[in-house]
């Protein structure tokens, strides 16, 4: 391990620069650095020398020339254990440069500015700062490359342990930093000028996901498995990614698939509104004025699945609906998560008795990816978001006609169907679920399923179904239920069957031509 003599210090981040270059000097580093990073440097009390004073060569072009030099990349390349370069180095006057601090200018940040232009963004795509790291850590046996000042007390640390020196190891993981650095910067690049330079829609050519590893869960779906949680990196936390656990063990991977699901059916609804996950299909939806009030409507649905789920609210829980939450489980069993915008101080407090009970707040529910993944051997699908919450137009095929409010009952039932695993059935009165069937082969056992669920409670209700009915049996089970009205989408080749037995029947039927399958 070669002491570090000679350092180039070129940051847009100068979070612990000052602490960080005086620690340097304390050791007998020298600096060069660039523009405003010497100029924080200087004001930190740290000797300091230009760049250009160093190459010989002045800053040029609004400085987008600076680092581009010989006596930079060459001192960061040379191999010290190679003759004939250190003795080019020595005929060019190249000094060696032992460790290279770069962060890059922040093209992501400046992207997500309202109204950015094209020039403004690039001008801050960073030219002489991705050089310089991809050169000092393609060299990490004798430079070390340090891209994230969070790494500023250990790099300090080492350095005083090892007379000047940075470790072998630490070396290479600088180098994966840095080069893991560089592809995504230069990721983010090419997907904003894909869109905002050449005009590109939908889906684009190629498709890079980025992710920052947050923590290791327990293990994965399964004990034997090794999991991870990753946020979408490059970009401000959002969504699960920005998530906050206010109480109770760390989120485990099964959680965080069926937190997903919650967050993807709260955001269908804009009054108070319970959405309650088992195995990332739901099992009791329902909206109130009053919070506290939705959740035990939901929860009347199907209390026995409810057992070990997880719990979606789209308003802050207060202390009433804490308390109805505490009730729900004295009554039918634990809950693995609350999830909600914001969590009240009384609400806190009644739910810290159930210290396993997770909370976990996502103050904005309505953030959504770009696009939507689906993970298979080998690659992966992608597609855009599904976001039809209510159809365009509504046609009713039946000689029935629905009210204006077995109208309001379908749409809330087509709102949760949208989030139920197909085949999906939903049957409901109100603004609250009585039945739900979803994730089984055929359509018409998730209809026998919901209409097992809601048993008495199916008179008088609405059906919504995701997909079409590829026969009139489904009618014959919703009628035997008590069920008055059904939305669907159509597209059947035995639409016209479908309708005779509703007509038959006496059953009001809207079609939709919107399909909500989910995977």
């Amino acid at each position: 391990m070669a002491q570090v003599k000679l350092a180039l210090i070129s940051v847009s981040d100068k979070r612990g620069l000052a602490e960080f270059v005086r620690g340097l000097h304390e050791l007998g580093v020298e600096l060069i650095s660039t523009g405003g990073t010497k100029q924080a440097i200087a004001d930190a009390g740290v000797p300091v020398r230009d760049i250009a004073d160093y190459t010989g060569f002045p800053e040029m072009m609004d400085g987008r020339v600076k680092t581009l030099h010989p006596k930079v990349h060459g001192g960061l390349l040379a191999l010290r254990d190679h003759p004939e370069h250190m003795a080019i180095a020595a005929e060019h006057g190249i000094r060696m440069i032992d460790m290279v601090v770069v962060n890059l200018y922040p093209f992501e940040a400046t992207v997500a500015k309202p109204g950015v232009t094209l020039e403004d963004a690039i001008e801050h795509i960073d030219i002489g700062g991705p050089s310089m790291v991809r050169s000092a850590a393609k060299n990490y046996r004798s430079v070390a490359i340090v891209t994230d000042p969070a790494r500023y007390p250990q790099i300090l640390q080492e350095m005083r342990e090892h007379g000047g020196a940075v470790t072998d190891r630490t070396r290479a993981e600088l180098a994966v930093e840095a080069y893991t650095l560089t592809a995504g910067y230069d990721t983010a690049i090419a997907d904003w000028l894909r869109v905002n330079m050449l005009g590109e829609a939908g889906l684009p050519s190629v498709l890079t996901v980025r992710g920052q590893k947050v923590h290791d869960v327990r293990y994965g779906e399964n004990p034997h498995q090794a999991g991870a949680f990753y946020r979408i990196a490059g970009t401000a936390p959002y969504g699960l990614g920005a998530a906050e656990v206010l109480q109770g063990k760390a989120l485990s991977f099964n959680n965080y698939l069926d937190l997903e699901a919650v967050l993807a059916g709260v955001r269908e609804f804009d009054a108070p509104t319970a959405y309650i996950v088992k195995h990332t299909s739901p099992c009791g939806v329902a909206s109130q004025t009053v919070l506290a009030q939705a959740y035990t409507d939901a929860l009347e649905c199907d209390p026995l699945s409810a057992f070990g789920g997880i719990v979606g609210f789209n308003r802050a829980v207060d202390a009433d609906t804490a308390g109805a939450l505490l009730d729900g489980m004295d009554r039918y069993g634990f809950l693995e998560c609350v999830l909600a915008p914001a969590f009240s101080a009384e609400a806190r407090e009644k739910l810290a008795v159930k210290t396993n009970l997770r909370l976990v707040a996502v103050a904005e529910l309505r953030a959504l990816d770009r696009y939507d993944y689906k993970r298979v051997t080998g690659g992966f699908v992608a597609q855009q978001p599904d976001l039809r919450t209510d159809p365009d137009a509504l046609t009713v095929v039946t000689n029935a006609q629905p009210t204006a409010a077995q109208l309001e009952e379908l749409i809330f039932a087509w709102r949760v169907c949208k989030t139920t695993k197909s085949n999906a059935i939903v049957y409901a009165k109100g603004t609250k679920t009585v039945g739900i069937g979803g994730g089984v082969y055929s359509r018409v056992d998730a209809n026998m399923i919901a209409a097992r669920k809601a048993g008495d409670r199916a008179q008088g209700a609405v059906l919504a179904s995701d997909a079409f009915f590829p026969q009139p049996d489904n009618i014959d089970v919703a009628h035997a239920a008590g069920v008055v009205a059904i939305i669907q989408p159509g597209g059947s080749i035995k639409d016209q069957e479908v309708i005779d037995k509703c007509d038959a029947l006496g059953i009001a039927m809207v079609v939709t031509g919107v399909r909500h399958f989910k995977h």
